[in-house]
């Protein structure tokens, strides 16, 4: 098994620059998704969730309406890795 590592500040300011309108609250990377009905936020969150399951890295994720908060963090590595990066790109092409 590969070991995943937590990423440092500089690298999490790094990887910021790379992902628009992620940030990090309370030691995740998070984002508000906003779409225009309730089925366009359900249709993104069962794509995210294919997505996810073949990733085996799921997200910590609440929806209201249309709207679907994300934050992601990677539990084996004790806070945000390049995985959660990944996965936030993914969801980001999900969306578009």
């Amino acid at each position: 098994m590969t070991t995943i590592n937590k990423l440092n500040d500089d690298e999490l300011q790094q990887e910021l620059q790379e992902v628009a309108g992620w940030n990090l609250v309370n030691n995740k990377l998070h984002k508000a998704f906003q779409f225009a009905s309730f089925v366009e936020a359900f249709g993104f969150m069962a794509k995210v969730a294919l997505t996810a399951e073949a990733m085996n890295h799921h997200p910590e994720w609440f929806n209201v309406y249309n709207r679907v908060v994300i934050d992601l963090t990677t539990h084996d590595a004790g806070g945000v890795s390049a995985r959660d990066f990944e996965l936030a790109a993914k969801m980001d092409s999900l969306a578009a």
